[in-house]
């Protein structure tokens, strides 16, 4: 019979026998008309105690299987009596087993054994503290030690368990934070390591982990990469221009993030900085009504590797030898199926020349040449090839088909976004967080997919278990159980070709059409919305006063040609961006709204002819505003969805 209740495994071993445990963490539960219970006969052993390589206290519970002493001497089996006689007796509970280092008689020296050296009777194994581990950098968020007990000796609460404590810390929302077993962790950028505890009394409690407050070892000043918490420029207002916080004050909003509790966190001046892995960086805000807000106007380090080589037109007659994406990653070969099963290959496209691995463009994609990856988590992507000579945007008018419906609500009150109306957007999603709350906006293009920005994303590979799409409902934190809400979690991440700031994000499970919820249509390709053309912007953003702080807003600005926009951003419009008016009144997208739809009308169909990206300000009266135009990209939605 083998039971296994959590982490303890029983062998049914009889008392007063011996035999090696071997912990198998996938061991499935196991149990035949049985109940589970304490088997009389046997001793349950927790795996920590066997799997742990450092000792807490003097080591009394130590069970790895070192066996060499200090000085490098092989220890005598705990049995034999020879060459050195002794007391201890080998039992079902006492942990002697075989030669392994043990410290039965609780000394302080901690674990030993008595060699097989007839000169040298006992010697201590020398093995290390679990405390003295040290953290390499800053607060210990890169700490992946094995101390399971806090400062005062609380053993640790499993992260995989919620009691005696609930948190929002499950190791299958945070992947990226290594909550294993019971060990103490720093999954929310706290001073040092800590855990939840097994005392009911005592919630959570710091680590007695010894930390080196080191520095970083690089920064950067003009952009910022991943997350940005190597951030150290002096941009100090957030994306909609309010002045920051000093980090040092605490008006208008109290916050624990003092500069000498955090020395290598950069928080000088009020400067926008990421103390606590927050997407991107931010600040506390002067303004007492908005406690933080991101710093979004930072511009991201680019992280595409420097082209090797270029193409003419589309490159669909490219034939170099380029073999490895613009983010470095090597090209699978296109006669093979792994890790990616080929749609296109030598057998469908015999003309396009798909020898070896190298880039080509079988498909005619208007973004240069591609190739299947050999990262299973990047099923394709475009090549570190650059364009000889770049094309113009042609104008197509075209007559769109049946898509984009919706039913029209009558406004009754002023919404989110900066100067607008409440309207019904059916097609926007809320993009949530690890901890259910909304940081970004998206469209619904597809029952699978949802189109947003980069920007929201700390990075193309970020961990996705946690996050999730909200989606039916007018409110920003709806509450349970209000009917047609649907959440749904995001699986993948694809980013857009470079320059396009795009990114498509599947869902895990397809989402239900109905009056609350349903899809935007795409664009044709390279489609030009005409001058003044009204559209509308959707989100749940900031609305600086303007308007009510808990649901979606809808405003309507009319459509401006680059020519003119660029009148007022001296030249810095590029083709594959678009821009409305924002009148005098200030109408525009601002904080947590980016990422979501510019919805033009075509007769009775809503169309999403622009993605909202953060800007200098948002809402400034006079300002036009900048969209990344969706026709652009089309056939990379249309490819992203049909390789899925």
């Amino acid at each position: 019979m083998i039971y296994q209740i959590d982490n303890l495994v029983c062998l049914g071993i009889k008392k007063g026998m011996m035999s090696d445990f071997e912990y198998d963490k996938n061991l499935s539960l196991m149990i035949y008309n049985a109940e589970v219970k304490r088997n009389v006969n046997c001793d349950l052993y927790e795996k920590k105690v066997y799997v742990r390589k450092c000792i807490v206290g003097k080591g009394e519970d130590y069970r790895g299987k070192v066996f060499t002493t200090r000085s490098g001497l092989t220890c005598q089996q705990w049995w034999s009596k020879f060459p050195h006689d002794h007391r201890w007796i080998p039992t079902a509970t006492n942990g002697l087993e075989l030669n392994y280092c043990r410290n039965p008689d609780g000394d302080r020296i901690g674990p030993w054994c008595y060699t097989t050296d007839p000169e040298r009777r006992y010697e201590s194994c020398n093995i290390p503290q679990c405390k003295d581990e040290v953290c390499i950098t800053c607060n210990g968020e890169d700490y992946r030690g094995q101390v399971d007990h806090t400062v005062s000796g609380r053993e640790c609460q499993r992260w995989d368990q919620q009691y005696p404590h609930q948190h929002i810390y499950q190791p299958e929302k945070y992947p990226d934070k290594s909550l294993d077993d019971n060990y103490c962790r720093n999954p929310d950028a706290s001073p040092v390591p800590w855990c939840y505890t097994t005392d009911t009394e005592m919630e959570r409690e710091n680590s007695e982990v010894r930390v080196e407050k080191r520095q970083r070892s690089s920064f950067t000043t003009n952009c910022f990469r991943g997350r940005g918490e190597d951030y150290r420029g002096k941009v100090n207002e957030t994306t909609s221009g309010i002045p920051c916080q000093r980090w040092d004050a605490q008006e208008p909003h109290e916050h624990p993030f003092y500069p000498n509790t955090y020395e290598c966190k950069g928080l000088e001046e009020n400067y926008c900085r990421n103390p606590d892995g927050s997407e991107a960086p931010w600040c506390f805000t002067s303004v007492p009504e908005m406690r933080t807000a991101l710093c979004l106007q930072i511009k991201r380090c680019a992280d595409d590797i420097e082209a090797e080589d270029c193409y003419h037109e589309n490159g669909r007659n490219y034939r170099g030898m380029v073999r490895k994406t613009r983010k470095g990653i090597t090209c699978q070969k296109w006669n093979v199926n792994t890790p990616h099963r080929t749609k296109i290959n030598p057998w469908t496209h015999p003309e396009a020349n798909l020898t070896e691995n190298y880039c080509r463009n079988p498909d005619g994609d208007q973004h240069g040449p591609w190739c299947y990856t050999t990262d299973p988590k990047t099923e394709f992507d475009y090549c570190a090839i650059k364009q000889c000579a770049a094309g113009n945007l042609t104008i197509h008018l075209v007559e769109f088909s049946e898509c984009g419906k919706r039913e029209d609500r009558i406004p009754r009150t002023r919404l989110r976004i900066v100067n607008g109306i409440p309207g019904n957007s059916p097609w926007t999603v809320s993009l949530r967080d690890r901890k259910g709350n909304h940081f970004c906006g998206g469209s619904l293009v597809n029952p699978r997919w949802v189109i947003s920005t980069k920007q929201c994303f700390s990075s193309c590979y970020v961990d996705l278990p946690g996050y999730s799409a909200m989606m039916g409902t007018l409110f920003r934190d709806p509450q349970e159980g209000e009917p047609g809400v649907q959440t749904i979690p995001l699986t993948k991440i694809v980013c857009g070709p470079s320059e396009s700031q795009l990114v498509m994000l599947q869902l895990e499970y397809p989402a239900q059409f109905n009056e609350r919820v349903s899809q935007i249509c795409l664009p044709p390709e390279r489609y030009i919305v005409a001058e003044g053309t009204l559209c509308e912007i959707a989100g749940w953003g900031e609305t600086r006063g303007t308007g009510d702080e808990t649901v979606l807003n809808v405003a309507q600005i009319p459509v401006i040609s680059n020519k003119e926009c660029n009148n007022y951003f001296r030249g810095r419009v590029r083709e594959n961006e678009m821009c409305t008016n924002s009148f005098q009144a200030g109408i525009g997208a601002c904080e947590r709204d980016y990422g979501g739809p510019l919805a033009c009308q075509n007769r009775d169909c809503w169309v999403l002819e622009g993605v909202i990206i953060p800007m200098r300000r948002c809402g400034h009266p006079g300002q036009p505003n900048i969209f990344i135009r969706v026709s652009v990209y089309v056939d990379w939605i249309k490819k992203v969805m049909e390789m899925a």
